[in-house]
């Protein structure tokens, strides 16, 4: 072994090769330097585990395709054919044109984030989008944190750390990512009672369940899966009028975060947070990279005692959010106010984009490759991320059929600038005009056309 480990280069003879120097040249000496170091030490590992030493060119390809990765930017701009409209993986929703300005407008200088510009004088980071939130929301108040999971954190850690919360057993759900409630209600230092059974919940099991320990009831919608058949759940108004009159707070995760009735595209309801609010929910929780169609965020709205008091909590200052989030946030909502989210959010318009429309992107995207073996088929897109479990929309789809299997054929298009995500079906790459913005178009065409020349 000591022979084999002996026959690796030094760190000095890969910086002298040709390769290593241009992406020295390129980046920086010490950046550079850095990763040989860590290719050599991966490769010194392996060494000692019995494997053969590599050759200098293969560690030269190692350092050059780790550079590539590390050294670049990232993360990368991707063009997503998947048609699936929130695809997590993928970043979920891409931002307005307006939000993209209004983030790069304040990133690259100073702002009035905590200004009151009117008097000099220090003012509120949450003023101008509790205000937002309050005309799109019809709540009294708003706040923003860094995530939804943040959102209910602070919001249970605030009212009912000791106390107890009440929740459905059919709601006790895990979100996605691990994230469960009742791990949420346990970091929270709340104590979960569970009432009802997984399919049926009733107001009376909540009452019945109400102690002098109880704090929240806690109402979960479950946005990334169905019960069907024999099912009940606690209506929000009668839970809001119940702890009205125990002297409790509603809490409601609404997870997806609908201010638009989805029933008018052709989807089943999402609860919107409109209604959360109009129904008696003291606080009400969503994201706002869902279908809100803005930045990462959590959002809480709901009476304004209660957001001063989420507000004022010492966990506030740990998960609250910067100035680029909330310019973008805040160019969301306004296209929400002025009545223009379906014409200009990305996911709003892929949403509501007709089939019709669909096909005919479809169809000039064939003519445009001028493929034989490539045809327009009907296929369904989804919502994704978390949001209508298992309801897709009507599509069609580009199938190509490649002539070097599909998982190289697809890796080919990864690799491409910007990178192409597509998915498999019986052997064919499919492509999904309705999640490729109309901009993307001639490089979705240019990087199809690479993969199949090899």
């Amino acid at each position: 072994m000591s022979t084999n480990l002996r026959s690796l280069p030094s760190v000095e003879r890969l910086l002298s090769a040709t390769r290593v120097r241009e992406l020295a040249e390129a980046h920086s000496h010490d950046a550079v330097t850095g990763v040989v170091r860590r290719v050599l030490e991966s490769a010194r590992e392996k060494v000692k585990a019995g494997e053969a030493p590599p050759t200098i060119d293969a560690l030269i390809d190692a350092i050059v395709e780790r550079a590539s990765r590390t050294l670049a930017h990232w993360p990368r701009r991707v063009t997503n054919a998947t048609g699936v409209v929130l695809h997590t993986n993928l970043g979920r929703a891409p931002l307005s044109k307006a939000a993209v300005e209004a983030a790069m407008a304040v990133a690259g200088g100073y702002t009035d984030l905590e200004m009151d510009l009117a008097t000099g004088r220090r003012g509120s980071r949450m003023a101008h989008i509790s205000e937002l939130l309050s005309q799109t929301t019809g709540a009294e108040a708003g706040l923003v944190v860094n995530n939804n999971a943040a959102a209910l954190l602070l919001g249970l850690t605030a009212y009912a750390q000791g106390r107890e919360v009440i929740v459905s057993r059919g709601e006790a759900v895990e979100i996605g990512g691990g994230f469960r409630i009742p791990d949420v209600l346990q970091q929270s230092g709340a104590t979960l009672v569970e009432v009802g059974t997984t399919n049926r919940t009733y107001v009376g099991d909540y009452e019945t369940a109400i102690t002098e320990r109880t704090s929240v009831l806690l109402k979960v919608h479950q946005s990334n899966f169905a019960i069907r058949g024999f099912t009940h759940t606690a209506d929000l108004e009668a839970l809001a009028r119940l702890a009205k009159d125990r002297g409790l707070v509603v809490f409601h995760d609404l997870g997806s975060g609908a201010l638009l009735d989805t029933t008018a595209y052709g989807l089943p309801k999402e609860p919107m947070v409109q209604e959360s609010v109009s129904q008696g929910a003291d606080l009400a929780f969503f994201s706002g990279d869902k279908l809100l169609g803005g930045p990462q965020a959590g959002i809480a709205v709901g009476r304004r005692a209660h957001v001063d008091t989420l507000a004022r909590h010492p966990l506030a200052r740990a998960v609250r959010v910067e100035k680029v989030t909330l310019a973008a946030l805040s160019a969301t909502l306004l296209s929400y106010v002025r009545g223009t989210a379906t014409s200009e959010l990305p996911v709003w318009r892929m949403i509501s984009m007709p089939a019709a429309e669909v096909r005919k992107r479809a169809e000039r995207w064939k003519s445009d490759l001028g493929l034989a073996h490539a045809e327009v088929r009907e296929s369904k897109s989804t919502i994704g991320g978390g949001s209508l479990p298992d309801e897709t929309l009507p599509t069609y789809v580009l199938a190509v059929r490649p002539e070097v299997p599909p998982e190289r054929f697809i890796a080919r298009l990864r690799s491409a600038d910007p990178p192409v995500i597509a998915r498999i079906e019986a052997d064919e790459i499919l492509f999904d005009p309705r999640t490729v913005l109309v901009e993307e178009d001639p490089l979705l065409i240019e990087a199809v056309r690479a993969a199949l020349t090899g």
